[in-house]
């Protein structure tokens, strides 16, 4: 067996995995020199600086396993690696007290003007006046996402005297509560409260610039504002024109849109006050120390006929267990991920029902996949391993359920979701030859293959509603694959149009969708299809 480890990790992982295989350093490696040399390995170990592309994959003909040192697979090309069969594992809680107290470090920096006052000072200067700044205390928080990190920054805000409201939709009042926090609905709610704002999201088509010139004209004049989570979710060019024009007073960022790259970032370009520092939210001795120990242990027991505890896209079930619903479990996922994407508000509750030959089997596997396919959409972290244990920590209630009533399918999955706002049902079936089927949406019969791209648009039932939306469609050059219409059902006047395209949909098209008379919403969903 052989390991190669391509990027500076604490070497206690090569001491780890030495027990059950070589181990080979050689950092710095281009795309191409990998390909060359990978075929050779049977494990990869990474953090973020190595790229594994498509490419390297497909010439790692004896990988059986790769591990990133660290939270953020996006490095990796999840979807080549297990095609490929090759087993992708993480360390989720590895570098999280690192990751919050940078945060808190570059608040309180850029709070009292620490780096600027700091160069004056060696430069043999003595300017107090110059370097006034703010105190935190008394002063309220924003946090964007309350995973791990967002409840550890705002436990040590608290703690700083701060007042924090968070936002985030799919952890509930009570959890948030408990916290010492205040939970608000939404992000057009939190933004004018806050004199500081801290995101903690994944980077997501989602979260891809969530704060921007259209949010930040939302946000309190002198708003202060913190990124370390990852590049892109704040728009840099929309953040250094509110830096100039003093909407935002200072920013304090860690992570970028073309890191290493700092010729590309604008904010090195402007003097307001920014604080920025080069991806260090998880470099402490601690952290690294504490992932290369838990991803070289891993790698070490899957090299050695064991399983994994964070494996990313592989489910790590017995398989006796897994077996005989293994077929179910993508489409399980994906009625879990449509129901989730087309709700709205706060998510309280998952209601799973089986059908059919399932109801006859433990079907712990389906429900994982659907927690799966639930939260995929707002947590980069989420496996099949932590999926319930993320549902619990955001204290969402998962019911599951049988029934032997006669089913029109083998089996049949049913996703209820329960929220602040609404309540949505989604079921998916296998139908005769094997594929996977959406068949029902809020009543609405239909047999649909999931897609990656779907637009879900509840609609009135009158004339060239379907000519309208495709002429919008048309307009920003999406092509349309498919589509299906269920007409509308019992009491509910409304039919329902499902488009599967091309490519995703855009925002301003989508709006522009919405803005259709006889539209009354328009969803985009991206699925794992």
């Amino acid at each position: 067996m052989k390991v190669l480890i391509t990027d500076k990790i604490n070497e206690s992982a090569g001491k780890i995995l030495e027990g059950v295989a070589e181990v080979v350093f050689m950092p710095t490696q281009t795309e191409d020199e990998l390909c060359n040399i990978i075929g050779e390995y049977d494990a990869l170990m990474v953090r973020s600086q190595t790229k594994v592309t498509k490419k390297i994959i497909d010439a790692a003909t004896n990988m059986k396993i790769i591990g990133r040192a660290g939270v953020g697979v996006d490095n990796i090309d999840i979807e080549a690696a297990t095609q490929k069969g090759i087993l992708v594992v993480n360390s989720p809680d590895g570098n999280t007290n690192a990751a919050a107290e940078h945060t808190i470090a570059l608040m309180l920096a850029m709070s009292r003007n620490i780096p600027v006052a700091a160069v004056s000072t060696k430069a043999g200067n003595w300017e107090r006046s110059k370097f006034t700044g703010v105190e935190v205390f008394g002063k309220t928080l924003g946090v964007i996402g309350f995973g791990k990190i967002g409840s550890h920054v705002a436990q040590v805000a608290n703690a700083l005297g701060m007042n924090v409201v968070v936002s985030d939709p799919y952890t509930s009042q009570q959890t948030v509560e408990k916290a010492g926090a205040k939970y608000v609905n939404s992000l057009d709610e939190l933004w004018p409260l806050c004199d500081y704002i801290t995101v903690h999201v994944p980077k997501t088509r989602e979260t891809m610039h969530l704060i921007n010139k259209d949010t930040i004209a939302k946000m309190k004049k002198g708003v202060r504002l913190v990124n370390c989570a990852r590049g892109g979710i704040i728009d840099e060019a929309d953040l250094k024109e509110a830096l100039e024009s003093g909407q935002v007073a200072s920013a304090a960022v860690d992570v970028y849109e073309n890191e290493p790259d700092m010729s590309k970032c604008c904010l090195c370009c402007t003097d307001k006050n920014v604080v920025l520092t080069p991806h260090l939210g998880a470099s402490t001795k601690e952290a690294q120390l504490n992932v290369a120990i838990d991803v070289a242990e891993q790698i070490r027991d899957v090299l050695s006929g064991g399983s994994a505890k964070a494996a990313v896209n592989i489910p790590a079930l017995k398989p006796s267990v897994l077996e005989p619903v293994k077929a179910y479990m993508s489409i399980a996922e994906n009625v879990g991920a449509l129901a989730f994407q087309i709700s709205n508000g706060s998510l309280k509750s998952i209601n799973l029902t089986v059908e059919g030959k399932l109801a006859d089997l433990d079907i712990s596997p389906i429900t994982i996949a659907v927690l799966k396919g639930v939260f995929s959409s707002i947590d980069e972290g989420v496996n099949y391993v932590n999926a319930p244990v993320i549902a619990k920590k955001r204290g969402i209630n998962v019911v599951t359920s049988k029934s032997h009533n006669d089913c029109s399918y083998q089996g049949s999955i049913t996703v209820k979701l329960l929220t602040d706002k609404d309540e949505v049902c989604v079921s998916g079936a296998l139908i005769t030859d094997g594929m996977p089927r959406i068949t029902e949406i809020n009543e609405h019969k239909m047999c649909i293959q999931p897609e990656e791209h779907m637009l879900v648009l509840p609609h009135e039932n009158k004339p060239s509603m379907i000519a309208k939306v495709a002429s919008v469609i048309a307009a920003d050059n999406v092509n349309i694959n498919k589509m299906h219409v269920a007409d509308n059902v019992g009491s509910d006047p409304l039919s329902i149009m499902i488009l599967s395209t091309e490519t995703k949909v855009e925002a301003n098209t989508l709006k522009q969708i919405a803005d259709i008379d006889g539209i009354k919403d328009a969803k985009y969903i991206h699925l794992s299809a």
